[in-house]
């Protein structure tokens, strides 16, 4: 029978692993908000393909979401590239971060897990601790990434990745003159105690004025 036939055959298997397509995205998005691809800088598919040790296709679907994130901008017939860097952005984007990151705060301080709350603690230690510059980057950035997981609402999640990968680029091209880098970073130890106290107000507060706090900071650099 045709239908029992074709019951038994395979399906048809995707030209790319999933797991292949997320890598190359994980891989060249960071090479683009670290500023390795410069801002307008062409995206070489092959190169990258080469170097990530994929096929053409896992790269070339990567582009395409990191297109939709407005990392990467596809001319046709001409190529993709590195969105450019735009100070005019700035205020639109920290607009909508603001918002949000004090929302994901607010949320987390009711919504973290025992778990998640044992790894906010480490990651405070870690702050308080810290002095490295390039240290601390790291470590704003796993803070930030941290307690927008542990808002738990997948939506939330999605639009922050996306305007935190966005500000990151601006922050990397503006970060080696930005002054009082060390209190701006650790100013994010409040917004974790705010958490960790429960005090979803103050999380939410403190958590804004760390976002207008980053906003005027890149303002003065462009």
């Amino acid at each position: 029978m045709a239908g029992a036939r074709s019951a038994r055959t395979p399906a048809k298997q995707s030209s790319s692993s999933p797991l292949l397509s997320d890598q190359a995205y994980d891989a060249i998005r960071d090479k683009i908000v670290s500023l390795e691809i410069a801002p307008g800088a062409p995206i070489e598919e092959e190169q990258l393909a080469a170097e990530l040790g994929v096929g053409r296709t896992p790269v070339r679907e990567a582009i395409k979401r990191l297109a939709y994130r407005r990392l990467v901008v596809v001319y046709p017939r001409s190529g993709s590239f590195a969105a450019d860097l735009h100070p005019t952005d700035l205020e639109a984007l920290c607009d909508m971060r603001e918002r949000l990151e004090g929302l994901a705060a607010e949320r987390a301080a009711s919504e973290a897990t025992y778990e998640e709350r044992l790894e906010l603690r480490e990651l405070l230690n870690e702050l308080e601790a810290c002095t490295d510059p390039d240290a601390l980057l790291n470590l704003d950035v796993a803070v930030h990434r941290a307690v927008h997981r542990m808002a738990h609402n997948p939506y939330l999640l999605d639009t922050l990745t996306q305007t935190l990968d966005l500000s990151l680029r601006m922050w990397n091209l503006a970060n080696e003159r930005l002054p009082d880098l060390d209190h701006h970073v650790h100013g994010q130890a409040e917004v974790l105690q705010a958490i960790l106290d429960r005090d979803g107000a103050r999380a939410r507060t403190l958590a804004e004025a760390h976002v207008r706090e980053f906003e005027d900071d890149i303002r003065k650099m462009f």
